[in-house]
């Protein structure tokens, strides 16, 4: 009898292993064209995957697909994120967190800070720098009265029928990835190689991408010079960036200026009080050099630095 149990685990086992096999290949085939080692935490990881997965949906059922996610609303809707498809016009055909949008078409609708969040998802899609579509604003939680901080991403997908619509899911109270602030920093350097010095106004705008939350792009000169200032709307208010120093004693500007002698972008990390416990906390610079009528301009934005639990 032994005998025979342990036959049955000899088989079992290699039946155990192979199907687990099968499950962790299928994985990485299912998303081994969705780049995801630039985020650092899970949240970000997943709702990514949330999102692609109704998009290939979408992109193989076409528009019938609509009646299984309208059917399913609650498979598309979680504590932490829910799904919402429009097309690219601005209406929204299916909403699973606020049904009462659908049918709707929220092109120029505002958030508090007056962001256009839609006109703001369809210019993330054509941005080759920003892969996930990701734009930030603000935005209610379904059953709730009040306006929360939402950072979404999104696909784009074309319809069997040829239609041109948008799949997209948020977090209410994102973490900060750094990926964030690389992509509205290395935006706004190329918006000035393209524009010229008149892309200072569009990048400094407070409803612009280039301002969220408590991070905004800020641009210098290689002497510390500001040209948009970190702190305040004006450039009046003069501060030499190569002589700030941290809560310890260091120059990350002048450190980040000595590297990118050779590169042309660094990050680097400085400490800070944290605004709620004044406590000292790790922050993320991200700094990217570009050149202006033969001048190295540098811009720039901060954010925490990602800390466990990823």
């Amino acid at each position: 009898m032994l005998i025979l149990k342990q036959w049955r685990l000899m088989i079992a086992f290699p039946a155990f292993l192979l199907m687990m096999a099968i499950l962790i290949s299928g994985c990485k085939i299912q998303y081994e064209d969705l780049n995801l080692t630039m985020y650092q935490y899970r949240d970000t990881k997943n709702l990514v995957k949330f999102v692609y997965d109704a998009s290939l949906i979408l992109k193989k059922d076409g528009l019938k697909s609509l009646d299984y996610f309208r059917n399913n609303r609650a498979r598309f809707r979680t504590p932490e994120y829910y799904l919402y498809i429009y097309d690219i016009k601005g209406t929204n055909i299916f909403h699973a967190g606020m049904e009462h949008l659908e049918g709707k078409n929220l092109w120029d609708v505002t958030d508090k800070n007056g962001k256009k969040a839609v006109q703001f998802i369809v210019a993330a899609l054509e941005d080759r720098n920003n892969p996930h579509a990701w734009v930030h604003y603000s935005w209610w939680e379904p059953g709730k009265f009040y306006p929360v901080p939402k950072s979404s991403c999104h696909f784009k997908v074309r319809t069997p029928e040829g239609e041109e619509l948008f799949v997209g899911g948020g977090i209410d109270y994102p973490h900060e990835e750094k990926e964030f602030i690389r992509i509205i920093v290395d935006d706004a350097a190329q918006l000035i190689e393209r524009k010229g010095w008149k892309a200072l106004d569009d990048i400094s705008n407070p409803v612009s991408k280039y301002n969220y939350r408590d991070v905004r792009v800020f641009a210098f000169h290689q002497d510390g010079e500001l040209l948009i200032s970190p702190a305040v709307a004006d450039t009046i208010f003069q501060t030499n960036l190569l002589d700030c120093t941290d809560e310890v004693g260091h120059k990350p500007f002048a450190k980040a200026i000595k590297e990118l002698e050779s590169q042309d972008r660094v990050w680097e990390v400085f400490i800070a009080k944290n605004r709620y416990k004044r406590e000292p906390i790790k922050k993320s610079l991200y700094i990217r050099k570009t050149m202006i009528d033969g001048s190295a301009i540098y811009f720039a934005a901060i954010t925490d630095l990602p800390e466990p639990p990823y």
